[in-house]
């Protein structure tokens, strides 16, 4: 029985390294990462900053139709900063779905979750499924999210495609992770803060059966 869903066709590549000194501390606050170079200005290079009260952007609506669903479990947190890396993390997934059932690499949604390597990367990853319609379900849980020292977010989280799978929209034919391997796949990712208080993907890891421990 073929497994549904080759849903991370093209993996973002990052620092693991990175991303592991950053969460050295573990999920909540702002305490235990390492030093980075250049870690203390925001995900474009520039400072971070605080936007002052009021001048955050507009979120853009991202909809995604009946035929495909992701189902996000545990995305809450009692400190506001952190609820705020997994609300623009969550959005930023979201619209990367739907820029590929669109089959859109220049999506406005993805582009504005979206910064410096991500940004450059979102479209080749959304061209990867040209031809090809998203179905069914992917259940996403387990976040774990971090603010370093140095202002950027780090959010990890799983994502499960046991229930999604692609279809050719030429041949009708139904494609999914090929027999023997993990539907669970693990996403490692850094967030910058944006003028306008908008936490943008800046980078993105991928690791298939990262979830299983």
């Amino acid at each position: 029985m073929n497994r549904p869903a080759r849903l991370v066709a093209a993996v973002f590549t990052m620092s693991a390294v990175l991303l592991m000194s950053a969460c050295g501390s573990g999920g909540g606050g702002d305490s235990g990462a390492d030093k980075i170079k250049g870690a203390d200005q925001g995900a474009s290079g520039r400072p971070s900053g605080s936007p002052s009260v009021g001048s955050e952007a507009a979120r853009p609506t991202i909809t995604l139709p009946e035929s495909f669903r992701a189902d996000f479990e545990g995305w809450t947190n009692s400190d506001p900063k952190l609820q705020s890396i997994l609300n623009d993390g969550k959005d930023r997934l979201r619209a990367g779905y739907a820029a590929i059932i669109a089959g859109n690499p220049q999506d406005g949604s993805l582009k504005f979750f979206s910064t410096d390597e991500a940004l450059k990367s979102a479209p080749t990853w959304v061209e990867t499924y040209e031809g090809l319609a998203l179905k069914g379900r992917v259940r996403v849980f387990d976040p774990e999210v971090h603010i370093s020292n140095e202002g950027f977010g780090v959010l990890f989280y799983c994502v499960d495609e046991a229930r999604a799978f692609t279809r050719n929209t030429r041949t009708g034919r139904v494609e999914g992770t090929p027999e023997g391997d993990d539907p669970m796949v693990q996403y490692r990712t850094r967030l910058g803060r944006s003028a306008d208080g908008v936490w943008q993907t800046s980078t993105v890891e991928t690791e298939r059966g990262g979830c299983r421990k």
